[in-house]
């Protein structure tokens, strides 16, 4: 024989509790769309002795590419990477030569970048840092 089971709350204690757990999970959910830290920038990273500089070209489009960057060979020595995520675009420059390359921050749309401070959304850093280890992998790879 099944028994019933009823656990009952009173009315005004549960949708205070309700209430409050609410206003207390969009604060969290809201602070933490707003995270910023210092923008990233690599700088001399280093090329494998023996690849030309026209392989370093090659590397970084195709490993910008793979991630979704649209890369393109703004002069020889530079390329430049734009990213478009949701309503945010960030394009960094990325100057190589057969020795080294580096990752600068160029312009971005909607990822609170303060000039002042030199802070973005931590997110354009996480988009940055997976470039170059991409870039990484794919030099050491040659």
């Amino acid at each position: 024989m099944a028994s019933e089971f009823t656990i009952t709350f009173p009315r005004r204690l549960f949708d205070k509790r309700l209430l409050s757990a609410l206003l207390i999970a969009l604060t969290l959910i809201g602070l933490a769309g707003c995270r910023t830290s210092p923008v990233r920038e690599l700088n001399g990273q280093p090329v494998p002795p023996g690849v030309s500089a026209a392989e370093v070209s090659k590397t970084i489009q195709s490993a910008g590419n793979s991630l979704g960057w649209a890369m393109k060979q703004t002069r020889p020595g530079l390329i430049t990477g734009t990213i478009y995520l949701r309503d945010h675009m960030a394009k960094v420059e990325i100057p190589y030569s057969s020795s080294s390359y580096s990752i600068r921050y160029a312009s971005s749309t909607n990822l609170k970048y303060d000039a002042s401070k030199r802070t973005i959304h931590s997110n354009y850093n996480s988009w940055v840092q997976n470039l170059d280890n991409q870039i990484r992998a794919r030099l050491a790879s040659l």
